[in-house]
């Protein structure tokens, strides 16, 4: 239970409280938030940009995010806003791409936007960096992780990769791994996991690494390559279309080992792309709402307002509108510099996830990953170790 109370008329939140209304209750934002030379209008509401894919092979995960922002919104509104001003999303597509996401990132500065929740994948969210920080605008970003990321200005909600790679390792050294083959998809998130993966070994024998273009479906000479080298133990860190075509071919090539995905192949239609195959497959990922004590109540919210099931990221999402909120609040202002400042200055902010506080270079303290497996009602991913 998580009981700890906070300054600026933070509201105690527990997850007690969480498990017996559908409706959480959650920090409500009080005090002044200051307009002119202050930072932002002080008249209309308070826009929230969220870059996310809601096209291409990454679509399904534009809307876990878009819902789990609005949940964390409507709640926030329904408490009174931000100083009486309410927040309103604003949502842009950049379909994982680097060259559109430059592009919406700068409709939404154009839109007005004076913070951003949004940032799926790394590749896209990189470049990105640089249109918001010269528009004066907060970056709080809930699952793009790379290291690349880390130290820029923004402030990250997910683990980062560093962290990913340590507890991926963590995992392989408790099942005994003998011969280690990393797999990645070319992309910046994929080839940044692998290696930190590899920096981390240790004493771990990585026999391999193997790259895939993920835009093929025939991964043969792929396999026939990881085959050779003998592995006992597979990390594959790219995301879940290409990762489950590869973990039924790797199977159909007759490999039987442990196969560990990282978090951008934690997603139920990594089961039903690898069918059978997926047996024996893990995946490193940070906790999910049914993993926590009263998170049904949230997962009831979320459906209610999505009419349908939260995925991946749409808690992470959740809580980084729920961090730049009180930041806002807490800065009595939207003027980046003051609410970076304060988003620093959260210290065990409580979330589902875990108390929230942010390192100096912007990344979450802690990491929070655990070992998932897709064991789940049609292939859902469920906690399967904790790694304590």
């Amino acid at each position: 239970m998580i009981s700890r109370s906070h300054s600026r008329g933070r509201r105690l939140v527990t997850l007690g409280a969480i498990a017996a209304s559908a409706a959480l209750v959650l920090t409500g934002c009080s005090g002044g938030l200051a307009g002119g030379d202050s930072g932002g209008s002080s008249d209309g509401p308070i826009k929230l940009g969220m870059l996310a894919p809601f096209s291409g092979s990454e679509a399904a995960f534009g809307d876990y995010m878009k819902y789990g922002a609005q949940l964390a919104i409507d709640e926030i509104n329904a408490d009174g806003g931000v100083d009486g001003r309410e927040l309103e999303l604003v949502t842009e597509d950049d379909g994982c791409d680097a060259t559109a996401a430059v592009a919406a990132a700068n409709k939404l500065v154009s839109a007005g936007v004076e913070g951003s929740v949004g940032g799926y994948c790394s590749g896209a969210t990189l470049p990105t960096l640089p249109v918001f920080k010269e528009a004066g605008i907060s970056m709080v970003i809930p699952a793009a992780n790379s290291t690349k990321l880390v130290g820029q200005g923004a402030f990250l909600i997910n683990g980062t990769g560093t962290q990913q790679g340590k507890a991926a390792v963590a995992y392989a050294e408790k099942l005994g791994a003998k011969s280690v083959v990393l797999i990645d998809d070319n992309t910046d998130y994929s080839v940044d996991l692998a290696n930190a993966f590899e920096e981390q070994a240790g004493s771990l024998n990585i026999v391999k690494r193997e790259s895939v273009n993920p835009d093929e479906k025939d991964f043969g000479a792929n396999t026939n390559s990881v085959i050779g080298a003998n592995p006992d133990f597979i990390y594959w860190t790219g995301y879940y279309q290409a990762g489950g075509l590869l973990i039924d071919q790797l199977r159909a090539a007759g490999y039987d080992g442990t196969i560990l995905v990282g978090d951008g192949s934690v997603d139920a239609q990594l089961a039903a792309i690898a069918g059978p195959a997926i047996e024996n497959v893990f995946g490193t990922f940070t906790r999910t709402p049914d993993m926590l004590e009263g998170g049904d109540a949230w997962v009831a919210a979320y459906t209610e307002l999505a009419k349908a099931d939260p995925g991946p990221y749409s808690m992470q999402t959740y809580e980084a509108v729920k961090a730049i909120a009180q930041a806002m609040d807490d800065a009595g202002s939207t003027d980046a510099e003051a609410v970076d400042k304060a988003l620093l200055g959260l210290k065990a902010f409580p979330l589902l996830s875990g108390d929230l506080t942010f390192a100096e270079d912007g990344s979450r303290e802690g990491g929070g990953f655990v070992i998932v497996s897709p064991t789940g009602e049609k292939g859902a991913f469920v906690l399967s170790d904790d790694l304590s």
